[in-house]
């Protein structure tokens, strides 16, 4: 006999998978993390955080101004802790009890590597912190930025791109492609505007995902060696190509790899329709991923965790995910 169950209140339909998405940098602001500490074992998990890290993450997230955290090397383990730590407030199960997917997007890769059991927390921030540091060394070599573009006509818009100079660094979307390269050929960039566009410059320190951020591609390919890998415990997506990556070891690989090729997003949602995701968690400090879901994926429910405010919606969606799993009896 089927079982029937009531749907979660907020929520009409059952989903049939869901996503659980990791934001990238760029997504922290001042003070995001303060709500957070209304949590018990808040400040004591961001200490063990912070000590992986090698840099004050509480601080950060509380009282450092926009410029302190727009350095890399602060603003990439701190956008990796807040995700763990709203993961952990969110999940009361293993995620392999789940019929979920896991990806992230840049930085946040690192992330969703953590939550799938590829890395454990440990050496996911012994990772980002190699990462964070060796991106930081790079982009100080030379005054490198990234700009967001915003409407146009694809083509028209990698056109103008290229006739900057940039890269197409971030294709997230087939409304917003981020370009990346020198300030100079950011600013060219800003004042030529492709037609119907807007070109947004980041709050970003660096031409991440280019050829600018190679040096720090060998010393993560150093680094590799002394991380211990194993197989993601459900689906994680490679920024590379939107692809499912099935072994700990490609993961890691793709994780490197990323940090001086294109983050292609925009593959990424392709895929999750592809699987049948009606349901999108985007972890802290959440809203840019949830805002290109409801653009790019038609139908999607999402919940932006970005205080522990949104934690009550989000375990609703995860509860209507999970009387889906449920099934038949």
């Amino acid at each position: 006999m089927r079982k029937h169950h009531a749907p979660a209140p907020k929520f009409g339909k059952l989903v049939t998978v869901l996503a659980i998405v990791c934001p990238g940098q760029g997504s922290q602001t001042p003070g995001f993390l303060s709500p957070w500490l209304e949590r018990p074992g808040t400040e004591a998990r961001l200490a063990a955080l912070s000590e992986a890290a090698g840099i004050d993450l509480l601080a950060h997230g509380t009282t450092s101004d926009a410029e302190t955290i727009k350095d890399t090397a602060v603003a990439q383990p701190l956008i990796v802790a807040a995700g763990l730590l709203a993961a952990e407030a969110l999940l009361d199960a293993p995620l392999a009890a789940l019929d979920v997917v896991v990806a992230g997007h840049s930085v946040g890769e690192i992330t969703a590597a953590a939550l799938t059991g590829t890395l454990s927390n440990a050496d996911a921030m012994a990772f980002v912190r190699e990462r964070a540091n060796k991106m930081a060394d790079a982009a100080a070599v030379t005054p490198t930025g990234m700009a967001a573009v915003v409407g146009g006509d694809p083509e028209e818009v990698l056109a103008a791109i290229a006739a900057a100079g940039l890269a197409p660094a971030n294709m997230n979307s087939k409304g917003q492609t981020v370009a990346a390269g020198t300030l100079e050929q950011i600013a060219a960039l800003v004042a030529a505007p492709p037609a119907k566009a807007r070109v947004i410059p980041l709050q970003v320190a660096g031409a991440f995902h280019t050829h600018h951020m190679a040096p720090a591609v060998s010393a993560l390919e150093a680094l590799a060696p002394s991380l211990a890998t194993h197989a993601p415990a459900v689906p994680l997506l490679s920024n590379y190509d939107g692809a499912e990556v099935r072994s700990g070891e490609a993961a890691l690989q793709s994780l490197i790899a990323q940090v001086s090729r294109p983050v292609r997003w925009d593959l990424c949602m392709e895929t999750m329709s592809a699987m049948g995701v009606t349901g999108l968690i985007e972890l802290t400090p959440a809203g840019t991923l949830t805002g290109l879901a409801k653009r790019g994926m038609s139908g999607v429910a999402t919940v932006a965790v970005k205080t522990p405010a949104d934690l009550e919606s989000a375990k609703q969606l995860l509860a209507a995910h999970a009387q889906r799993k449920e099934g038949t009896e």
